[in-house]
């Protein structure tokens, strides 16, 4: 049976409860709203990002239209946090999509949701979100700045700041400053040291993982460059592709494992290992048919980029992987689902 038949059913039978319960939102509204949430994030990382959208819509929505009604004070509070997580969802598939200004939009709404929640986790994980976005649209200032933004929001417990402080250390290092990117490096290794509990948040796409800390050092070395950093890459990423392929399949984060396949493949490139860096450009091709998002589609295009220009190009194993990236690209392009925002 389809998917969505069956999830329409299980939303039929929640707005019955809702109904019943007598209010506009009581216990078992938030709860169920709740429970939602928390697969949408768990799930997301291995689900193709263009039919979750509807759904994460969906669900947003609906906690727009709670809020316009009258609850508790507490009540009021919990559906703000849940009103952001799904905005910041939705800002997150934007920008997997290729939709940069409305990932901002969708980013900047979330964010207000935290500020009239009074809640830090959800604001410094909307601003690393915001820096995120900036990084990959070749905004490594705006980076540094969003990320050093989101560090004023102190959350009791969770990995919000170092993924804050991860990504400001690719920022640096797209700026070549080495210095700052190394000194935010070891402070998000610190910054892990100290974590005691599991975060404020709902986990699954809004947590931090260790194997996910470990690619996005190896970007900062890759940015770096020089030998010495290319080998801190390919330990980093070759780490961070073992414990990604140690989960099982379906609760596997692929774009995020791409991207370390992909700075796994760039280090192996820049030592000459071209058939190591073909292994991982395949897989990673394997999975983007099945999962596009718009950041591997630009590590993609990066390492074509590289390839051309690498002493071994002439080689069957640089031209086979040419011709596979040329037919990948041909072949799958990320669409945004129709229906708006």
């Amino acid at each position: 049976m389809p998917e969505d038949v069956v999830m329409a059913a299980a939303n039929e039978s929640a707005s019955f409860a809702a109904r019943v319960e007598g209010s506009n939102c009581g216990p078992h509204t938030m709860e169920q709203l709740e429970a939602d949430i928390r697969r949408i994030v768990i799930t997301y990382p291995n689900r193709p990002v263009g039919p979750l959208f509807h759904e994460v819509r969906d669900l947003r929505n609906r906690s727009f239209e709670l809020l316009e009604g009258r609850q508790a004070p507490h009540l009021t509070r919990d559906l703000y946090v849940a009103a952001g997580v799904l905005c910041g969802v939705l800002a997150n598939a934007s920008f997997d999509l290729g939709k940069y200004v409305a990932a901002e939009t969708q980013a900047r709404t979330a964010f207000m949701c935290g500020e009239l929640a009074g809640h830090n986790g959800l604001r410094a994980w909307v601003r690393g979100l915001q820096a995120l976005i900036a990084y990959w649209d070749g905004r490594p200032g705006d980076a540094v700045r969003l990320a050093e933004a989101g560090s004023g929001f102190m959350p009791e417990q969770g990995t919000a700041h170092i993924r804050l402080m991860s990504i400001k250390a690719r920022a640096h290092g797209q700026l070549n400053q080495p210095t700052d990117a190394l000194a935010a490096l070891l402070e998000a290794e610190a910054m892990r040291e100290r974590v005691t509990a599991g975060d404020d948040l709902p986990g699954g796409m809004l947590s931090f993982p260790f194997e996910k800390q470990l690619f996005y050092a190896s970007s900062t070395h890759l940015w770096l460059g020089g030998s010495e950093h290319l080998g801190d890459a390919e330990a980093a990423a070759d780490e961070a592709v073992t414990i990604f392929e140690s989960a099982a399949p379906e609760q596997r984060r692929l774009g995020e494992m791409s991207l370390a396949r992909m700075d796994l493949a760039m280090a192996r490139m820049g030592r000459g290992d071209l058939d190591g860096a073909a292994h991982q450009v395949h897989a990673v091709l394997e999975v983007n048919a099945r999962r596009g998002t718009e950041s591997v589609r630009k590590r993609l295009g990066h390492f074509t980029r590289n390839l051309a220009l690498h002493p071994g190009a002439k080689a069957p194993t640089a031209i086979g992987l040419r011709e596979a990236l040329a037919t990948h690209h041909e072949r799958h392009a990320l669409e945004l689902p129709s229906g708006g925002m």
